[in-house]
């Protein structure tokens, strides 16, 4: 940027800063520990999770402990130019109602960014209705690098420093920053002096690596986050971020980390309770959230997202219930589910009380608490098996389906109950064609590259003994007349093979694609993975599989 680029900038700022302070009164701006102080010294902090942390999910946590909260990253570009964009993630800015009442402080807001000036503009924006502004320096996801922000910033000190400055000198409120953790220990406290140095008032350390996500997530470095608070916590507070699965792993992160506060994503969305101790029922804190939804104007899929989190290890059980809560659309209908569900708990723990069972002190192999499913909890997810595992269970499928092709490329149906309806290329023949393309003709090559993905057939599975061959990517088994009558036998229209989508218009008006992500629950957290330290091979994940999100504001915050 030239000089007079960055002169112009500076007084676009200055204007900009001028117009807020003439608009809002402000109270004296408080810096590190004085501004932690202020805020009630806050122990227990919800991380800021895209379409998960927002404002009933945080009036929520709050009457379980949770001394402070962040809200869903936010684009700061966007926000800053989009009306249409700051209506639909943060409505009723003007009057607070969006986020900042009474209800809802002390509060963080998070941007990403890679611009300061952008950064500046949106940070205006939400200061009257906040405490502090965050800066998201933690998203691992592709579509950050893509973007330029999140955690592949880490190597442009510059850029961060100029990011977190400008919100320093300019902003009538407190900036703090999210970072994650590099390979070396002297690098990562470096790293996080400069961060401090540049103006950021309290500093979120994740103890994993840019890389560490998914599968691959693996469990945080406490002894780094450790590092960083006896380098800078005499500065500014820093508060840890990984490994809490229960209650009792706050107080053991904060007595081996020394930091001032505990911050909890994934293992407050599976239980919302997680700051105070005990595992209340799922139903109950279901409940709870519906209640509070229904004072609020919150949308759909994020309830529904919540919901199935909550509700993972009772789904398990009474897995009926899981398509009829994908296939809500109103809160109504999830009501519904939630009483249909809290009947079915209470007669689960009656029958278990009555039998003489007991979870007291039970633990498993890798030595975590064994609960009932009526409970909140944690969910893990394995870690990805070895290469050579990985390696000879291809080989023996090779050998299993040497002419034909499966749906086991397809996504699992564990969570679901379904299959997905995408086509995929018979691998056998691209493999086949790969080894001969150098004595293959042009044509030969083509007409394997074009050829169509081939399916067993099997006998089709209708009760009055039809005798069609069903495909593979049917739900329910069945050729496409039997499929049809047997969904409206049992009222479950989620067969997009057969195009039942059409059906569903016709019964129930326009329904959410139940092959989705959504509606199975599995909203993408990529980036809100924890492990624990009482095991090391096991690790926290999301309901479902790993996606990339639609947008770029749709990245998940660590």
């Amino acid at each position: 940027m030239t000089n007079k680029a960055k002169e112009d900038a500076e007084k676009r700022n200055a204007a900009a800063v001028a117009k807020c302070l003439a608009e809002h009164t402000f109270p004296p701006k408080l810096g590190g520990w004085e501004f932690f102080k202020s805020i009630g010294s806050p122990k227990h902090v919800v991380a800021p999770m895209v379409d998960q942390s927002e404002l009933a999910w945080r009036v929520l946590s709050r009457r379980y402990a949770a001394d402070l909260c962040y809200t869903p990253m936010f684009n700061a570009k966007l926000f800053a130019k989009d009306v249409k964009y700051r209506d639909e993630h943060w409505a009723g800015l003007k009057d607070g109602l969006g986020g900042g009442g009474p209800n809802d402080r002390p509060l963080v807001v998070q941007f990403c960014a890679n611009d300061p000036e952008y950064l500046l503009q949106s940070a205006l924006l939400v200061a009257p209705y906040c405490d502090a502004v965050d800066i998201n320096l933690g998203c691992p996801q592709h579509i950050a690098r893509r973007g330029h922000y999140g955690s592949f910033l880490m190597e442009d000190w510059p850029l961060i420093a100029s990011l977190i400055s400008t919100l320093h000198k300019n902003l009538p409120i407190p900036v703090t920053a999210k970072i994650r953790v590099f390979p070396e220990a002297e690098k990562t406290v470096e790293y996080a002096k400069m961060v401090v140095a540049a103006g950021a008032q309290i500093l979120v350390v994740h103890g994993r690596l840019r890389e560490m996500k998914g599968h691959l997530t693996g469990i945080a470095d406490w002894e780094k986050i450790k590092l960083v608070q006896e380098a800078v916590g005499h500065l500014v507070p820093v508060i840890a971020n990984g490994n809490i699965l229960y209650h009792e792993d706050v107080a053991d992160c904060m007595e081996k980390t020394g930091c001032a506060g505990v911050m909890s994503a994934e293992g407050s969305l599976y239980n919302p309770a997680i700051f105070t101790p005990g595992h209340p029922e799922s139903w109950r804190l279901a409940e709870e959230y519906l209640t509070i939804c229904d004072e609020m104007d919150t949308k759909i899929a994020y309830v529904r997202g919540h919901l199935f989190k909550i509700f993972r290890p009772s789904l398990n059980v009474h897995v009926d219930l899981r398509s009829e809560l994908g296939l809500a659309n109103s809160r109504e209908a999830m009501w519904e589910v939630t009483r249909k569900l809290k009947e079915r708990l209470i007669e689960d723990e009656e029958k278990s009380r009555q039998s003489g069972e007991s979870f007291e002190g039970r633990k498993d192999e890798k030595g975590f608490p064994i609960l009932p499913h009526w409970v909140a909890q944690p969910y893990f997810r394995q870690p990805m098996p070895s290469q050579e595992q990985k390696d000879t269970g291809a080989k023996k499928e090779d050998d299993q389906e040497a002419t034909t092709i499966t749906a086991s490329t397809k996504r699992s149906a564990d969570e679901s109950g379904h299959r997905d309806s995408e086509d995929h290329t018979n691998t056998a023949v691209k493999s086949k064609a790969t080894d001969n393309k150098n004595t293959m003709s042009e044509k030969e090559r083509n007409r394997v590259k074009n050829k169509k993905a081939k399916y067993a057939a099997t006998k089709c599975q209708n009760e009055s003994g039809c005798n069609n061959a069903f495909s593979a990517t049917c739900s329910f088994h069945r050729c496409k007349g039997c499929c049809r009558q047997h969904q409206r036998e049992i009222e479950r229209y989620d067969c997009p093979p057969h195009g039942i989508r059409s059906m569903q218009k016709e019964v129930h008006g326009r329904l959410p694609r139940v092959d989705s992500d959504e509606a199975i629950g599995g909203v993408a957290l990529e980036g809100m993975i924890v492990g624990s330290s009482a095991a090391s091979t096991v690790v926290l994940a999301v309901e479902g599989e790993e996606r990339e999100p639609k947008a770029a504001e749709r990245c998940l915050i660590l």
